[in-house]
């Protein structure tokens, strides 16, 4: 028994399951110009198909037959049925012109006709073998693992893990050999971020909003759901203070009731513009609840406090992750942070734009660094918030003059009116992160900038030229940790 799928003159398309049916219904109503569809269905089940115009002829048990207005069989092409579940890809489709009513063996066009089956025949083993490559009968490369054994290999749910952060976070955790689960609603994150995995039997992709209720099994839950950057979480600040709370509550839930360890990811906007500097974790922080910048600030400070609340009264086992300033590929190149801007601006040869004096300070760390920062805060016994940031103060105008320089362009730094509540001064304390989990980043800042401006390079050149928005590294950031 096979599984075919053929138009039947009405357009619409028929799935057999049984050929004795066809070939009955094919002797009884005799041959037809009809158009032949082969179809295979994928696994959400969408038909795609190529097709031939023709009659069918199956009698002998299944193949491709072409017939002159008599009814004799000129041609026939062998097939070998297609197992329904398959899956394919795009297949442009081929037609061959139907059949002429005085068309016979001897004429002049049959060599050109017999041109056209072969043709069609090629495509269909083309696609065939496409078949083959997506059902995994060639192996698809992915970048090497290491092989854990049972006890040691973790099942591990990333929430955002397809944004960002946390796209290199699901590299750097899948190259160890852990099972990653990604929940991403694609907010800010992309398919593309982590599409270098998908099919591999240690990584799942799942399109969930956390604002919502997930049910998996896990050992361990990093939370980074969140828009990060000013114009995504101003974009809907209702929906940022949602997912910071009701995301963070779902999270906390399931944790306490599968017994996992869970990593809040927080951010240096808890200490808003500071009047203590460094930012020690002590500090409580100067933030203006009403403020544009509040719905991030003030929701991931009640993320915070709904995390140790749950330590205490639940039980659950909580790391709270305070990140600065972050930069590297996999950023958007419009999320309207510092770097990101300077970069585009320059990379196009435009005026590099500093809003306010340029006199205010940050500190930048590389994600890699980042990333390491937030494993050893997991594995670690600490139950505290730590910094995770680079303690290297830069003003904004220097930072800018930094970015020129290495791209090498002739950029003007302009200074635009400066923006309501932003930070004068940044810089984390970070004692710490190397007193308990023996953490300081390393990658130093004209390296990591070198690889992301290449990054911001391609990125603009795929964009110039149209193609598919899809960038799949051709390494990852912490290979030489295996």
């Amino acid at each position: 028994m096979s599984h075919y799928a053929y138009d039947d003159g009405d357009n619409a398309i028929v799935d057999t399951a049984d050929n004795d049916a066809v070939d009955q219904e094919n002797r009884r109503a005799g041959p037809s110009p009809e158009r032949l569809v082969l179809s295979v269905f994928d696994q959400k089940g969408i038909r795609q198909h190529n097709s031939i115009d023709g009659a069918r002829d199956d009698t002998d048990g299944g193949g491709i037959s072409d017939h002159d207005d008599a009814g004799r069989v000129l041609l026939q092409n062998k097939l070998r049925p297609f197992r329904k579940g398959s899956l394919v890809g795009n297949v442009q489709k081929q037609r061959i012109e139907p059949l002429h009513h005085d068309f016979a063996l001897d004429d002049p066009e049959r060599e050109s006709r017999l041109n056209e089956l072969h043709e069609a025949k090629r495509q269909i083993l083309e696609l065939e073998r496409k078949i083959q490559e997506l059902e995994g009968r060639i192996p698809r490369k992915y970048p090497d693992v290491t092989f854990l054994n049972y006890k040691n290999r973790k099942r591990i749910l990333i929430t955002g893990g397809a944004g960002f952060v946390g796209s290199h976070l699901v590299d750097y955790l899948m190259m160890k050999g852990h099972e990653v689960i990604v929940a991403d609603n694609f907010f800010t994150g992309r398919k593309r971020n982590v599409e270098h995995w998908l099919g591999h039997e240690n990584f799942e992709l799942i399109h969930h909003d956390i604002v919502n209720p997930l049910f998996i099994e896990v050992d361990e839950i990093y939370h980074l759901a969140s828009p990060a950057s000013p114009p995504h979480y101003m974009y809907n600040p209702v929906k940022t203070i949602k997912t910071n709370t009701l995301g963070t509550i779902n999270v906390l839930g399931l944790a306490k009731r599968v017994g996992a360890k869970v990593l809040i990811a927080s951010t240096s906007e808890v200490y808003g513009d500071p009047d203590v500097h460094p930012q020690p974790e002590t500090y409580w922080g100067h933030v203006n609840p009403i403020g544009p910048r509040a719905c991030y600030d003030e929701g991931k400070r009640v993320s915070e406090t709904l995390s140790y609340a749950y330590a205490k009264q639940e039980k659950v086992n909580v790391r709270v992750a305070r990140i600065f300033n972050t930069y590297g590929p996999r950023m958007h190149m419009n999320d309207g942070r510092v770097v990101s801007n300077f970069i585009i601006q320059a990379l196009q040869n435009q005026s590099i734009t500093i809003y306010g004096s340029g006199h205010q300070t940050r500190s930048f760390q590389y994600v890699s660094d980042l990333v390491d920062g937030l494993v050893s805060l997991m594995a670690s016994n600490y139950t505290q918030p730590v910094n995770l940031g680079n303690p290297v103060e830069r003003t904004i105008q220097d930072f800018a003059e930094i970015i020129r320089d290495l791209v090498g362009c002739k950029s003007k730094i302009i200074e635009m009116p400066a923006v309501e509540d932003d930070p004068q001064r940044r810089k984390p304390d970070i004692s710490r992160a190397k007193k308990y989990i023996n953490w300081e980043p390393r990658v130093p800042l004209q390296e990591g900038l070198m690889k992301t401006i290449d990054y911001f390079r391609k990125e603009l050149a795929r964009s110039n030229h149209s193609q598919r928005n899809i960038f799949v590294p051709e390494t990852t950031e912490f290979r030489n940790l295996l």
